[in-house]
């Protein structure tokens, strides 16, 4: 008969190595990502771009212009800028106001932004026209992603990664919350509306949205609904008022209404290759025509509308640790422009409802 192996006992000393072992990981964890941080931060700063002006930006009547993230490598990278409509290659004015994502309308700002460190944190902030902060909310651990103001300036909404970083892999999770910027009413998850499909309710459990636009009437809106499980994406219309969802279509992504409210700029998805899977694509709400755009590079991004015939998107730089904003024409002729190098999340200027 032999003895049975003996159980390993954890001893004080062994609970004392295993507390500091983990301690010194979890500092080397802390510690690279705080180097990395560093690091990237070196990278982007350091360049030939336009510094910050001493005083913010003030977007007060700027009507005709252009406000983006400037992604030029330089001591302005990250910070919000403006050119003019009618000269996006000439010099830039970039302010001090740091953004992830951005959108404004109507003296509106939403800036989704994120503080770098061992841990980050998120945020959403609506600012004014001078770029004061109206209000914050805290996104927790969410990595922004998409945002979007009503023409009028009301209505506000974001999208934030609940986890994984990217849509092709259909394995995130996000969260999309609207506010009320003259109330103040905040909804905090489109996953609280109860969906319609097919005359029918539908409500997946693993249902996910992402990419609000808003109509003129400040309580209609369009969004992207996707049970991830299926891999499917729909394009849903939603009656905020009514906490309704109602499915309009299949394969629609990241929804832009055009200023005139009849036709959306979306992502397709063209094919399976998770490098190129999507297609800049333009749908007649009335005929539901659709008419794919000139530009043939997968663009991973919500389009924005500078008027009623072109729409502005960013594309990775040829270095690829930039981007650029391209511009092509809503009804699919001509071909795609570069609009402005080192620039993202576009977002034209307005003084009301368009």
């Amino acid at each position: 008969m032999t003895d049975a192996p003996e159980t390993p006992v954890l001893t004080r000393g062994r609970l004392i190595t295993f507390a500091v072992a983990f301690a010194l990981l979890a500092a080397l964890g802390i510690g690279y990502g705080i180097h990395a941080t560093h690091r990237d931060n070196l990278t982007t700063r350091q360049g030939p771009g336009a510094a910050p002006a001493e005083q913010n930006l003030d977007l007060t009547g700027a009507t005709g212009e252009i406000l983006f993230r400037d992604t030029e490598p330089g001591p302005g990278y990250g910070f919000l800028a403006t050119v003019p409509r009618a000269d996006p290659t000439g010099p830039r004015k970039v302010g001090r106001t740091s953004c992830e994502r951005v959108y404004a309308a109507a003296g509106t700002v939403v800036c989704l932004s994120t503080e770098y460190g061992a841990i980050p944190s998120h945020h959403v902030r609506i600012l004014d026209s001078t770029l004061k902060q109206q209000r914050e909310i805290d996104l927790g651990a969410g990595a922004p992603n998409r945002a979007r103001i009503s023409a009028d300036g009301r209505m506000a909404s974001w999208t934030v990664f609940t986890s994984g970083d990217s849509y092709a892999a259909n394995t995130f999770s996000t969260r999309t919350s609207i506010l009320d910027v003259r109330t103040g009413t905040l909804t905090p998850t489109l996953e609280d509306f109860t969906v319609h499909k097919d005359g029918q309710v539908y409500q997946p459990v693993d249902r996910n949205f992402w990419g609000v636009t808003f109509s003129s009437d400040d309580n209609t809106f369009y969004a992207t609904m996707s049970p991830i499980s299926t891999g499917k994406t729909y394009l849903v219309r939603g009656d905020l008022s009514q906490h309704l969802l109602t499915v309009l279509r299949e394969n629609v992504e990241c929804p832009s209404l055009s200023p005139d409210g009849t036709r959306i700029a979306f992502k397709k998805r063209v094919g399976t290759d998770t490098s190129h899977p999507w297609r800049l694509t333009v749908l007649d709400l009335a005929t539901g025509r659709e008419t794919q755009l000139a530009e043939t590079r997968s663009v991973d991004d919500q389009a924005a509308w500078l008027d009623d015939s072109t729409v502005a998107y960013a594309l990775p730089a040829a270095q690829r640790t930039t981007s650029d904003l391209w511009t092509a024409p809503a009804d699919g002729t001509g071909s795609p422009a570069l609009l402005l190098h080192g620039g993202f999340s576009p977002a034209p200027l307005t003084t009301g409802k368009q």
